[in-house]
């Protein structure tokens, strides 16, 4: 089933869980439990019929090693509850591992599937001779993943790459992908297209190293009307950006929220009284809310350098 009636009546839901919850994992566990049981990881690792050598199964051992070596910290045969102390006794709840871990699991597991398909009928030994589209069976593990996600809300995507990338959220990654950074000022582009890279990561580390750059970004544009005089460069770029009163005035002090925010979080500056930012919903607002400020100055003059000749 592609859809089900509840999307089809309410729309999809929103994607915005960044974490990988022990439903979802269970889920996923289901489904490579499946694969093992199909054979599906026979052509990576081939269990060998001992009449001819032809591909008969799947070595789980050969796959459980592969894990293990290049996930570690991932415990097989794979879990979906932990003991959890309560008292005198031991209690299971549901688990499921980091969820970077998981998503190189999934990753892993892309590479490594293929769809089994039974070839010769072996009488002696009770098993089919098995031959593998590789092609199909990543098509299908790749669809049952992005329908996981999608019915729990989940903000990761795996493409058809067997990369797995975020969703970011639907208005900002709209204008993330439309905006051609143009600026005139070649550094300024580096600094935007660095962000946009960086913010489509789906390590919130790297999504909060988006957020200081584009802070970075901010600061330089700020600069570009007169390199000399940043409040003057400001106040001719916000002037270009809008002449109405009332929305002017918004615009300024907007710019010195902006300001403020940069300069009291752990964004531009790294003394011990500065406020961390952690939460990835914290992320994206103060990315968006910068981003829609710079997109706006963009949109509204194209280089901000050629303003000097303006007055």
């Amino acid at each position: 089933m592609v859809d089900y009636f509840s999307d089809r009546e309410n729309g999809p839901r929103a994607r915005t869980e960044q974490m990988i919850s022990p439903t979802v994992w269970a889920g996923l566990v289901g489904t490579v439990q499946a694969l093992i049981n199909s054979a599906a990881f026979g052509l990576q690792f081939p269990a060998r019929c001992p009449d001819g050598q032809a591909i008969c199964g799947s070595d789980p051992d050969s796959l459980a090693a592969a894990v293990i070596a290049e996930m570690p910290e991932l415990a097989w045969p794979l879990e979906t509850t932990s003991e959890v102390e309560d008292g005198f006794f031991l209690q299971r709840q549901p688990f499921a591992p980091n969820t970077l871990l998981i998503l190189d699991f999934i990753e892993f597991v892309y590479a490594s599937v293929a769809k089994p398909n039974p070839g010769k009928y072996h009488d002696f030994f009770s098993h089919h001779h098995l031959s593998f589209d590789q092609q199909v069976g990543q098509e299908e593990l790749r669809a049952t993943v992005n329908r996981i996600f999608a019915r729990n809300g989940v903000a990761f995507e795996m493409l058809s790459t067997g990369r797995l990338v975020r969703v970011l959220p639907l208005v900002l990654g709209d204008d993330l992908r439309r905006t051609v950074f143009n600026t005139g000022d070649r550094t300024l582009d580096n600094m935007l297209e660095e962000c946009r890279a960086k913010f489509s990561d789906r390590n919130p580390l790297v999504r909060r190293e988006a957020l200081e750059r584009l802070w970075d970004a901010w600061e330089r544009l700020k600069s570009l009307a007169d390199p000399s005089d940043k409040k003057r460069s400001i106040k001719i770029i916000l002037d270009a950006t809008a002449s109405e009163p009332s929305l002017r005035a918004r615009l300024d002090a907007e710019a010195l929220e902006l300001n403020s925010i940069g300069n009291s979080h752990l964004i531009r500056h790294s003394e011990v009284n500065q406020v961390p930012i952690i939460d990835v919903d914290h992320i994206d607002y103060l990315f968006h809310r910068l981003f829609a400020m710079i997109q706006l100055i963009l949109r509204k003059q194209g280089d901000p350098r050629s303003l000097m000749s303006r007055t």
